[in-house]
């Protein structure tokens, strides 16, 4: 599978399987495959079994659509249980003259890494956010310059280990090794986001169905890192609890013709809906948009919080991207600014080359990223393992080698 890239997307609403090769240094994507997802909630598999037919069908079917059979894969991750913290390390080199090499930059990394975790959860991504190297602080990049002290500071983002072992089985029952798992927001940034809106600072808010992944963008890197457990699945409950009306009508009512904007909606504009067990009743789409409104406000709300617990508000001259599936709602990117008090947009993936017409949308954007991520260098620098995990490692291979 030389120059073959599999990313596995599985949203709380719909798992997608997407197969990229790398020719002449660019990736064209090949094979897809996408299916409505089941067995998931709020980011979280909670049905292993449930999960596992769907992710099954989607893989089938980029294996067809590509002509690669497929074997491991760039996992998506989300879910409540995700949490970030930032850290420094530092180490001493350079005593026989020599400029920084990248074992000096994963000692520091080591360093950095070294916190203290409850035992049931685990480092899943370890991203360097900048170096000092000696006196000279905000180093870029490090290697080959001289000193004598090199310190980093790293963004952590750690996870639910019981979550990860969830999808790692159900990948193993779909025969695919996980490669590594990503956090949608930062599989997401590398679809959409441009050097620039990162380097002035800018917030990705991908949302999703079960949830509202952001990540915080400085300098270039990442900064802060987050999950809030709403989406576009609680826009949905609301308008079927609302209207009182099976899950799906809600959902098609709320594609068809929901809006976050209802100052701009004519009150005499109405639809007809058929509620449990009555007959059709007129609704109209001004009081809908209403309670659409008032759940992304919630959202951006909660955004905000993050924001402020960041410390960066006010410092985000280039604004929020909004990304994912619920990002198509009509008027949302009005919410966001309005809430934020900074420029939002709506974004999709960029430079696609391949498959174009069936992911020119924003809910493929994580799909997309994951491609992006396993061929940009994030994973250089991977986190280390536990001890106690090295431990069971060693404590394996002596036992293989004991007789029976």
């Amino acid at each position: 599978m030389d120059g073959i890239i599999f990313g596995l997307d599985i949203g709380t609403t719909k798992v997608c399987a997407l197969v990229g090769e790398i020719r002449n240094g660019q990736m064209q994507i090949i094979g897809l495959g996408q299916q409505k997802a089941e067995g998931m909630r709020k980011g979280m598999i909670i049905d292993v079994a449930q999960a596992t037919v769907p992710i099954a069908l989607a893989v089938e079917k980029a294996e067809q659509t590509s002509g690669y059979d497929l074997s491991q894969a760039f996992v998506s991750m989300a879910g409540e249980h995700i949490s970030s913290t930032n850290n420094r390390g530092a180490v001493a080199f350079g005593r026989n003259g020599s400029g920084v090499t990248h074992e000096d930059i994963e000692r520091a990394l080591d360093a950095a890494q070294a916190i203290s975790i409850p035992h049931n959860r685990e480092i899943v991504h370890l991203v360097p956010r900048t170096y000092t190297l000696d006196d000279q602080e905000e180093v870029r990049s490090p290697v080959g310059l001289h000193g004598y002290r090199l310190e980093v500071e790293a963004h952590i983002v750690t996870a639910a280990t019981p979550a990860l072992m969830n999808l790692s089985q159900t990948m193993d029952n779909v025969g695919i090794k996980v490669e590594e798992f990503v956090l949608n927001a930062l599989a997401s940034a590398e679809a959409i986001l441009d050097p620039t809106e990162m380097e002035m600072g800018v917030i990705i808010a991908d949302i999703g169905g079960g949830t509202a992944d952001i990540a915080l963008y400085k300098q270039g890197v990442v900064w802060h890192t987050r999950v809030i457990p709403v989406g576009g699945f609680h826009i949905t409950n609301d308008i079927a609890i609302g209207l009182r009306v099976p899950f799906d009508i809600a959902e098609e009512v709320k594609l068809k013709y929901g809006d976050c904007r209802p100052e701009q909606i004519d009150p005499g504009v109405v639809f007809a809906v058929e509620p449990f067990g009555g007959e059709k009743i007129q609704v109209g789409r001004q009081d809908l948009a209403y309670v659409v409104e008032a759940r992304a406000e919630e959202i951006f709300q909660l955004v905000l919080q993050e924001i402020k617990r960041s410390g960066y508000e006010g410092l985000l001259p280039a604004g929020i991207v909004l990304t994912g599936g619920s990002a198509q709602l009509r008027g949302i990117s009005h919410v966001a600014q309005r809430v934020l008090g900074v420029p939002a947009r709506v974004a999709k993936p960029k430079n696609l080359v391949g498959l174009v017409d069936s992911l020119n949308s924003p809910a493929f954007s994580t799909s997309v990223g994951l491609l992006r991520w396993a061929t940009s260098g994030h994973n250089l620098y991977r986190p280390r393992p536990r001890q106690g995990e090295i431990g069971r490692k060693i404590g394996g291979i002596f036992r293989a080698l004991l007789p029976g």
